[in-house]
């Protein structure tokens, strides 16, 4: 699929309701991040970089739809496209967006790429304590209780987005600088990601009320804990909340049940255990909290079209 580009803007211009919009970036911006990152691109897949928290994306050729999760994140694309697909949604994102990814969303991903240009970009971790102390600095949106955030989302790319992302893989360039100013460069492209589009999404994150605060702390639990033997009552309480309501909003946010939700982290984890790890199909549905084998070999094979003993 050949790189698509933006549109050179010379500055904010009004919009038909008289408010500013957004400075896109040069049509050439995409092509020039490619190239900063193209030289430390290594090994296919994600590959920690010198700065914690930032990882460099690679892929050489396509790949097919793929069930996986990311962690919350920031996900820049300067070369290729990816495809995520979440439920009924089709998401994509390449060097014209970014993923906002606020919450840890099970979901299926498809990888183009093309010869001679492989798919190129970033990750950035949304961490809580950089997030609280920025959302601290700025002032409350005007429309904060309008249409609930979106927990995953593509989001046009902007000048002030673009910058930093390209600062910051400016400063991957030399491992001294990246130590001395990168974790400045990711604060910077955090801060770009929260006055944004779906800056709501990544707000509502750091906050201690609401319906969607207690869903994402919901999820962190369910990830320390998706081994134990949980129910949606006992969630539920945790999140202050009726079951039913729980089920509702859990289901709103996460456009999954709590049951489904739990079983395909469980089976993702299990995935990667047996990629990672010598270990064998019957110990690994245990360590992810199946207590019967034959039904973690039926919804592993179910989920990812394999067996388990195939991986």
């Amino acid at each position: 699929m050949l790189e698509r580009s933006l549109q050179v803007t010379p500055g904010d211009k009004p919009s038909r309701n008289g408010k500013l919009e957004p400075t896109r970036p040069g049509a050439g911006w995409a092509s020039q991040l490619a190239r900063t990152l193209a030289p430390l691109a290594r090994t296919d897949g994600f590959s920690d970089t010198v700065i914690d928290g930032v990882k460099l994306i690679a892929s050489e050729c396509s790949c097919p739809r793929t069930p996986l999760i990311y962690e919350p994140g920031l996900f820049v694309i300067a070369q290729g496209d990816k495809i995520g697909y979440l439920e009924d949604r089709v998401i994509h994102y390449g060097p014209g967006n970014y993923l906002v990814q606020a919450m840890p969303l099970p979901f299926e991903c498809e990888t183009l790429a093309r010869p001679g240009a492989p798919l190129l970009g970033l990750s950035i971790d949304v961490d809580p304590l950089t997030l609280s102390e920025l959302v601290h600095h700025l002032p409350a949106p005007a429309n904060s209780h309008g249409r609930s955030p979106e927990p995953m989302a593509a989001v046009s790319i902007d000048a002030p987005m673009a910058e930093a992302v390209q600062r910051l893989a400016n400063c991957l360039q030399d491992e001294s600088t990246s130590r001395a100013l990168g974790a400045g460069r990711v604060r910077e492209v955090l801060f770009a990601a929260l006055n944004g589009p779906q800056g709501q999404s990544l707000r509502q994150l750091v906050q201690q009320q609401g319906h969607y605060a207690r869903i994402a702390e919901s999820l962190n639990y369910l990830h320390r804990h998706f081994a134990l033997p949980l129910t949606v009552e006992t969630l539920a309480e945790r999140a202050n909340m009726s079951a039913s309501h729980f089920h509702h909003h859990f289901k709103r946010v996460t456009q999954l049940s709590p049951v489904q939700y739990l079983k395909r982290l469980r089976l993702l984890r299990a995935r990667v255990l047996l990629g990672q790890q010598q270990i064998n199909v019957a110990r690994a549905a245990v360590d992810v909290g199946y207590r019967s084998t034959s039904q973690f070999s039926r919804e592993y094979k179910r989920y990812f079209g394999v067996s388990p003993s195939q991986e």
